[in-house]
């Protein structure tokens, strides 16, 4: 692949992250960028990430082989109204948004079609800003293109591969089809998870008994609640069709599972685990959802004083990293009296494989 130029208008977490993997696996490629945060730009520069700080969107951007749109949806609009005229009709677009059907239409809007691919890689963090992005992020994280559909099918396979070069899996969709996909599998658990820790907050007693005891399966099955309510909010409202209808579809799922649980049908409710065991463990066993994964294991420990600090101190003699450490006081769907939660499943392995030479019991999810 020859020497290419890239823009980003937004460098944060995701756009800061495609900047670092293309200066990794694509070393000679020339970066430019614009975002109001100078503070990233200034320490992108400094680290040698981007080569070209933009103090505006303007004719800088006239020669990018590829331009990331990856600052904050609302702003996408205005953005594109100005990069309309310092386009170069050989510029390919695309973005980072996880709802793509607002943008194909200002796109088409704008009569850019012929130069627009979509994207949402599927890669994210609890944290954010240029500080934190690391090219590894993308790393066998799929990657979906929704390219419009006047885009030459050569440029969609040059975006393709692009896409592999810096270590991520490209999957091609309609964005019709992107956004009811990440509807069922990403914006509906959202929702739902959201739904019940609130049934559980109006249902708890005056003492939170419910809350005290919240741990194990509770805990995990609601953990994606805590994300950002602003994002999830612009996620709903830009995706409302698609969530609706798949919310709709989940309540009359409910409403058969009361019906069997009313009339005590045995042999339903038994199907209805089984199958939804079944399907699950046919799942590919893979971090590179839309819901972030955990890494994670649980540990037998003695009742005695010094037990976790002993295992920190194992770990840290090791150079392994511990995200966050507590006890597991519900063990009703897991085993292990200590819960450890680590940043990498690289870490999580190596952790895994310390402690069992050292005696240690683990139990993984």
């Amino acid at each position: 692949m020859s020497a290419l130029t890239c823009g980003f208008i937004g460098l944060g977490l995701i756009g800061g992250s495609i900047a670092k993997a293309l200066r990794h696996h694509l070393p000679d490629t020339r970066l430019v960028a614009y975002d109001t945060n100078t503070a990233s730009l200034e320490l992108a520069k400094k680290e040698q990430i981007i080569d070209q700080i933009c103090p505006a969107i303007d004719d800088s951007f006239r020669d990018c082989d590829y331009l990331f749109l990856c600052a904050p949806v609302s702003h996408n609009a205005e953005n594109l109204l100005t990069l309309k005229s310092v386009l170069s009709p050989d510029t390919i677009l695309t973005d980072v948004g996880s709802v793509k059907t607002g943008i194909h239409r200002q796109i088409e809007e704008l009569q850019l079609q012929t130069q627009f691919i979509g994207g949402h890689p599927m890669a994210g963090s609890e944290r954010f800003g240029y500080q934190n992005a690391k090219a590894s992020l993308l790393e066998n994280a799929y990657y979906i293109l929704t390219p419009s559909d006047e885009v030459p099918k050569e440029k969609v396979d040059n975006y393709r591969t692009l896409v592999e070069t810096i270590g991520a899996i490209p999957l091609v969709l309609s964005y019709g089809e992107h956004d009811y996909v990440t509807a069922a599998i990403s914006h509906l658990p959202h929702v739902i998870a959201a739904s019940l820790v609130n049934v559980v907050k109006s249902s708890d007693s005056e003492e939170g008994i419910m809350k005290m005891i919240a741990a194990g399966g509770f805990k995990d099955i609601t953990r994606i609640a805590s994300s950002s309510p602003d994002m999830w909010q612009q996620i709903c409202l830009t995706n409302a069709d698609n969530i609706s209808k798949l919310l709709r579809t989940y309540i009359q799922y409910l409403n058969v599972i009361v019906d069997y649980i009313d009339n005590h049908q045995k042999d339903m409710l038994y199907q209805f685990f089984d199958t939804a065991r079944n399907y699950r463990e046919s799942f590919i066993s893979s971090p590179n959802g839309p819901i972030k994964a955990e890494y994670v294991f649980t540990v037998d420990i003695a009742d005695k004083p010094g037990s976790i600090a002993a295992i920190a101190s194992l770990l840290a003699m090791h150079d392994v990293s511990i995200k966050n450490i507590g006890i597991n006081h519900n063990r009703e769907l897991a085993e292990g009296a200590l819960r450890i939660e680590f940043y990498s499943q690289d870490t999580l392995a190596r952790a895994e494989e310390i402690m069992t030479e050292h005696g240690y019991k683990i139990h993984t999810r």
